[in-house]
């Protein structure tokens, strides 16, 4: 058993790290950073965008296909809003898609297209909060800043055996790490917690019979790391309803919104309908023999459920109803929804 304070963590975490690192699309490796091959901090700020509350699994696809279609900065930035839009479809908290075109935009014609190399050059640009900000300079740019994820507030949490619940107790997570952050390979040490956190010193069933923070880690010598970090109690997420509308004209295209900049599923393309409250009256976007499915679309958002009503009926115009768009068949990807939208699609396919 080794005292914490005499215990050098960080030092520990880096010969981990050099054996043991997770191979991903948008990291350099500790081999080849050793060998002097820098990360592209246009790919790791994509990366940890694309990662905020999502999972590594779930990320891989879409970032090969950005990286694929838009290669550089410069290239996101010119690149049409519902391309972007259509691209992100499927990953969620869409606020994200369009935060990453402005701070692309941003970077390029204010900055030359290369991104600030410093925490305050990088807060400073759209999108980019303390985590993401700490995030690049440390992994692009090697600087020395505090990176604290849901990961590494659980290491710093057991490490601690800090009893307090998040997310009161997150400022006092965040000291803790900064006194093992170091000054050298800085980078590297910030994805070692995090590596940790995701393969060691998981949520259920932690390794810690393998971790290399085993001798000094005060959790696992009092018995509670299975119990950290705690947290405060959820409140339960109320339930909204909705009705959707899909109409389909006879060429086979479809009658369309586009959802508002602002707000959930801002600058998605989605179906026609009403709000989404406790008791949501219908509003059919024109009047016809409208019948509803006898499926229904359940969803889960951030703060609420959903459950939507869809009602299907010809469409029977050429022009669309004011405020709407007809997208023509070709044009049509069910892929570019929003996946509360594509439910319902799929619910009307199968029917």
């Amino acid at each position: 058993m080794r005292d914490l304070q005499h215990f050098d963590v960080s030092g520990a975490l880096l010969d981990w790290y050099d054996r043991h690192a997770r191979e991903m699309p948008w990291r350099v490796g500790p081999a080849a950073r050793a060998a002097g091959t820098r990360p592209d901090p246009y790919r790791v700020w994509l990366s940890e965008v694309m990662l905020q509350q999502t999972t590594v699994a779930a990320v891989r696809d879409y970032f090969h296909r950005f990286t694929t279609r838009w290669p550089t900065v410069a290239a996101l930035a010119a690149a049409p809003d519902e391309a972007v839009m259509g691209e992100w479809a499927g990953l969620g908290y869409y606020a994200r898609a369009r935060n990453l075109l402005k701070c692309a935009r941003a970077v390029s014609e204010e900055h030359g297209g290369q991104f600030p190399d410093s925490y305050e050059g990088l807060i400073a640009l759209p999108g980019i909060g303390p985590y993401t900000a700490a995030a690049i300079a440390a992994i692009a740019f090697d600087r020395a800043e505090t990176v604290l994820d849901g990961n590494v507030e659980r290491v710093m949490a057991r490490l601690h055996d800090v009893q307090e619940p998040l997310p009161g107790v997150k400022p006092v997570l965040k000291e803790h790490a900064a006194a093992i952050t170091p000054a050298k390979r800085p980078g590297d040490h910030a994805q070692a917690v995090m590596d940790l956190g995701a393969t060691i010193c998981t949520p259920r069933s932690p390794a810690c019979g393998i971790c290399p923070l085993r001798p000094p880690c005060l959790a696992r010598q009092r018995g509670t790391a299975a119990d950290l970090p705690r947290k405060s109690p959820k409140k339960p997420k109320p339930i909204r309803h909705g009705h959707v509308y899909l109409a389909q004209h006879s060429d086979g295209g479809w009658l369309m919104e586009r959802r508002p900049d602002k707000g959930l599923l801002g600058g998605m393309l989605g179906w026609p309908g009403s709000d989404w409250s406790e008791a949501p009256a219908p509003s059919p976007p024109f009047e016809a023999q409208w019948r509803e499915l006898p499926a229904e679309v359940r969803h889960t958002f951030t703060h609420f459920h959903l459950i939507l009503r869809i009602h299907t009926a010809p469409l029977e115009v050429d022009t669309a109803p004011e405020g709407l768009v007809i997208i023509d068949k070709h044009a049509f990807r069910p892929s570019d929804l929003p996946t509360v939208m594509r439910k319902a699609f799929d619910l009307w396919r199968g029917q």
